[in-house]
């Protein structure tokens, strides 16, 4: 068993490097919208469940935790996918790839569309703010 700890130990330290080198842009409030956005795990559906962070394209194959990279998974899917290509994945698991990969697109699109509507209204306001004469 000592081996095997030392081998895992191993393993994360290589993830952790992985992790720490890739872009990683997810914030917390957008892990939030994304979680609201799916309304439950993104590959079967489960509500009421804990969610976790699940990069679509993998860390070990180039993924990155960014928004358009990461869904809300239930400990189940997250750990059944691993670190596999999400479509093939799907297919073997019988789930619908297609439904997932075009609600995947609405949800980035939606929260895209709202982030870039927050930029607009932070410079109007910023420019409305350095227009104000000094008191």
């Amino acid at each position: 068993m000592p081996a095997s700890n030392t081998r895992r130990a191993r393993l994360n330290r290589k993830r952790a490097r992985r992790v720490a080198a890739a872009d990683n842009d997810l914030t917390s409030l957008e892990w939030e919208q994304l979680r609201d956005a799916w309304g439950g795990c993104a590959y079967c559906g489960a509500s009421g469940v804990p969610l976790q962070r699940d990069c679509v394209q993998p860390i070990s194959r180039g993924g990155r935790y960014t928004i358009a990279n990461v869904v809300p998974a239930c400990a189940s899917c997250n750990a059944s996918k691993s670190n596999g290509e999400v479509t093939t994945w799907m297919r073997r698991k019988k789930l619908d790839e297609r439904t997932f990969l075009l609600r995947m697109r609405a949800v980035h699109d939606e929260l895209l569309a709202v982030a870039n509507d927050r930029q607009k209204a932070d410079a109007a306001s910023g420019t409305l703010a350095s227009t104000e004469p000094s008191a």
